[in-house]
């Protein structure tokens, strides 16, 4: 028999997400101001991708949170 769908700490959960993905946007920032010249064009890449994946994740966890609060 499948689980009820619990949804009371929903908005919960997606806050403690976006403040872990803003996080580790801003820890990788950093990194990146720190170590801009030490660093290869590579791994700047790679990492900038990573960061506009996250600022990606973070509006949608923004929407999703925005929809569970109007349920």
């Amino acid at each position: 028999m499948a689980k009820p769908d619990n949804r009371a700490d929903n908005e919960v959960h997606l806050q403690q997400h976006i403040d872990h993905t803003l996080g580790n946007l801003r820890e990788a920032e950093s990194y990146l101001d720190e170590h801009a010249d030490e660093i290869g064009a590579d791994e700047k890449q790679i990492i900038e991708a990573k960061n506009e994946r996250r600022k990606q994740s973070v509006s949608k966890f923004v929407a999703e949170k925005k929809d569970e609060s109007c349920e």
